[in-house]
C-alpha cells in the first residue's frame, strides 16, 4: 500500500474516529487498556449477542496510531463472530511482530504493516488490540 495512502487512512480515523463515545449500557463488556510509557488509555466497549460482535465503542486520550487503530480495529470487528474476530487479532498481532500474516484478512489494519519499524509506536497499535483480547478472554470465560 502507498505509503501516502497509509497515511491518509490513518489521519481520516484519527480525526474522525468511527463508534467513539460510551454509553451506559450493562449490555456491553467494558475494559480498559493503557500504554504505560505514554499517554495511551482506551476504555473499550463491546457487545456480542449469539456469538457475533453486533457492536464496539470506545473512548479515551490517545496518540493518532492509538485512536486510529482503535477505530480501524471496532470497523473490522463489528458484525463478526467471536471466531472470526480471534482470527483478525490474532493477524494483526502477527503482523506486528513481523510473524506470518495473511493481509488479505485485515483490511485497512494492512496500514499497520511497516509499524515494527519504529519500536515505540507498536503498543499504541496494539493497545485496543489488547483490550479486544481481554474482551474475548472474558466472553470465553462464560
Amino acid at each position: 500500500m502507498d505509503a501516502n495512502l497509509k497515511r491518509e487512512i490513518i489521519l481520516e480515523h484519527y480525526q474522525n474516529p468511527k463508534n467513539r463515545g460510551l454509553i451506559d449500557d450493562d449490555g456491553y463488556i467494558k475494559v480498559n487498556t493503557n500504554n504505560d510509557s505514554c499517554i495511551d488509555e482506551i476504555d473499550l466497549m463491546v457487545k456480542i449477542e449469539d456469538g457475533k460482535i453486533i457492536d464496539a465503542r470506545f473512548d479515551g486520550e490517545a496518540c493518532a496510531i492509538c485512536t486510529s487503530s482503535t477505530s480501524i480495529m471496532i470497523d473490522s470487528i463489528i458484525g463478526k463472530t467471536l471466531e472470526e474476530a480471534k482470527e483478525i487479532l490474532k493477524n494483526f498481532t502477527n503482523m506486528i511482530d513481523e510473524k506470518e500474516y495473511d493481509p488479505d484478512i485485515l483490511g485497512e489494519a494492512n496500514v499497520y504493516d511497516d509499524t515494527y519499524k519504529q519500536p515505540s509506536r507498536k503498543k499504541c497499535a496494539l493497545l485496543p488490540w489488547w483490550g479486544l483480547d481481554k474482551v474475548i478472554k472474558e466472553t470465553d470465560k462464560k
